[in-house]
């Protein structure tokens, strides 16, 4: 019986503890990119489903973009289509960029909007071609070339980055009690379809939607110093001291610069957060400690 009290007492600290983080993110909408392993893991899954329909259920409007990579890699292979990478960005031809649509507008995508559903909550799954949510162009990169000494341009293909939202769609679901599902396709002007980084997607919905925060999900504890350790905190302004000598390389950048140009775009927070943990959102936005890294303006 002890142990019974003594389990029920941790359980109303814990919603006490809560609470005032309930109170402040009410009404208000976060948007999360959820990838990484918390797509792969089962029982992450459904830690992350729960998580956002505990959201919704206490007032917060959650919307989720998603990542797909591993899948399409994967279905690629199956089909005999080697994956082919510049500088870590997948070039999408023609062919596959109907196979990224496939993945990510319909396995992923719904996938994630049937756990959802089959645990109480009401998702629905959307891609940038909906609701003419996201219009897109391509992406045009250029880089230096040390041997011709001059730059190169990069085609990477039906590669595309955001041009425009359309928040429209989404608002209304919000409205509605559903929770909106994204997967990161969108349409270019000519009717093209476009493959976009899912951060960057993320990033541009929580500018535009006026998100109190946005929650980006990764494979780290967050971002880490020199010595290995969490950085809890960082001010936008501080940031370029990390670039510069190194702290945010490699595969951080192109998300610290997704959170960074977030927070300095009016959304009150970014937070990049180890989604290998369970209930990693729950932990992030409920509770004094928190978890990961959190750029504030």
């Amino acid at each position: 019986m002890n142990q019974e009290i003594n389990d029920a007492l941790n359980t109303a600290r814990i919603l006490s503890e809560a609470l005032p983080y309930i109170r402040k993110f009410q009404g208000k909408t976060v948007v999360i990119k959820y990838g990484g392993n918390a797509m792969e893991d089962d029982s992450l899954k459904a830690g992350f489903a729960q998580d956002v329909i505990l959201m919704k259920t206490v007032g917060v409007n959650p919307v989720v973009v998603h990542g797909g990579g591993p899948q399409i890699s994967k279905l690629l292979k199956r089909l005999g289509k080697e994956s082919r990478f510049i500088d870590g960005m997948r070039v999408t031809d023609s062919e596959t960029m109907d196979i990224v649509e496939m993945v990510l507008g319909g396995l992923v995508n719904k996938e994630i909007v049937n756990l959802i559903n089959s645990l109480g909550g009401h998702a629905v799954g959307l891609t940038g071609k909906d609701g003419d949510l996201i219009r897109a162009r391509k992406l045009h990169v250029t880089r230096d070339d040390p041997i011709l000494e001059k730059s190169e341009i990069i085609d990477y293909g039906h590669v595309g980055e955001v041009e425009s939202i359309d928040p429209h769609i989404v608002q209304l679901l919000d409205t509605e009690a559903f929770i909106p599902v994204i997967a990161p396709i969108g349409v270019g002007r000519d009717g093209q379809t476009y493959n976009i980084n899912a951060d960057l997607v993320a990033g541009g919905l929580a500018t535009t939607l006026k998100a109190e925060k946005l929650i980006l999900l990764t494979n780290t504890a967050g971002v880490l110093d020199k010595e290995g350790r969490l950085i809890e905190t960082v001010k936008a302004n501080n940031m370029k001291a990390l670039y510069e000598d190194g702290t945010i390389s490699g595969g951080m950048i192109p998300k610290v610069d997704c959170a960074l140009d977030a927070v300095l775009a009016g959304v009150r927070t970014s937070s990049i957060i180890d989604g290998r943990m369970p209930h990693a959102l729950l932990l992030e936005l409920f509770t004094d400690s928190g978890i990961g890294t959190q750029i504030q303006a």
